[in-house]
C-alpha cells in the first residue's frame, strides 16, 4: 500500500522516502467490505477527507519548522492554512448533516502512511527536506485529485457532500501546480521566486 519514492542525493546515498499512494488506498475495498468490494459512503467519505487534510497540515507544520527555502516555507504554511480550512468546512458539514465520519481501513491507511512520511522527512535536513518535502507534496495532491475524480466524488451521495468535494478540487490542484513550480525550482530549473 506504500510507495517508496527514492530521491536521489548528489552526494551520493539514496534517501528511502516512504509516500501513500492514495489513488491505490482508496480503489481497494475496506478488509470488512472487501467480499461485496462496495464503494466508500458518505460517512467513510467524510472520514477519509478529514484524514487526508490532516495529513497534510501535520506535514506542512514539520515543514514549516524544518524547511530551508523561503518558498517551501511559504508553500508549507499554505497547506497548512488551506487544509485547516477545508478540514474545518467538512466538520462544519458533518455537524449540519448530522452525519458521523466513519473510521475505515482507508482512513487509518493515510494516517499510518502521513506518520511514515513525517518520520522520514525529520531525518532530513536542508535542501534534502525541501526536496523530499516538495516531491512528496506533489505525489500526494496528484493521488488526492485522482481520488477526488475517481472514488470520492463519483460516490458521494448526499448533494452537499458531493459540492464541498467539488469546491476543495480546484484547491487542490491549485496546490498541486504551486509544488510542481517550486519542485522545478529545487531541481535547478528556475530562480527562486523575487521577494515582494
Amino acid at each position: 500500500m506504500f510507495l517508496v519514492s527514492c530521491i536521489l542525493r548528489p552526494s551520493g546515498p539514496l534517501v528511502l522516502l516512504t509516500t501513500l499512494t492514495f489513488a491505490s488506498l482508496l480503489a481497494s475495498a475496506p478488509p470488512a467490505r472487501a467480499a461485496d468490494n462496495a464503494p466508500p459512503d458518505d460517512a467513510e467519505i467524510a472520514h477519509i477527507v478529514v484524514t487526508a487534510n490532516q495529513v497534510d497540515i501535520d506535514a506542512g507544520e514539520l515543514a514549516k519548522t524544518k524547511a530551508s527555502a523561503k518558498d517551501v516555507k511559504e508553500f508549507a504554511q499554505r497547506m497548512v492554512i488551506d487544509h485547516t480550512a477545508a478540514n474545518q468546512k467538512a466538520t462544519d458539514l458533518a455537524k449540519q448533516l448530522s452525519l458521523t465520519p466513519k473510521d475505515n481501513a482507508t482512513s487509518r491507511s493515510l494516517s499510518q502512511g502521513g506518520d511514515a512520511n513525517r518520520a522520514a522527512l525529520s531525518k532530513l535536513a536542508g535542501s534534502d527536506f525541501d526536496r523530499a518535502y516538495v516531491d512528496h507534496e506533489v505525489a500526494y495532491h496528484q493521488q488526492v485529485l485522482d481520488a477526488i475524480d475517481q472514488v470520492l466524488a463519483p460516490n458521494a451521495r448526499n448533494p452537499e457532500l458531493k459540492a464541498l468535494i467539488a469546491s476543495v478540487r480546484p484547491v487542490i490542484a491549485s496546490h498541486l501546480q504551486h509544488a510542481k513550480l517550486i519542485q522545478s525550482r529545487l531541481a535547478g530549473g528556475a530562480p527562486p521566486p523575487a521577494a515582494h
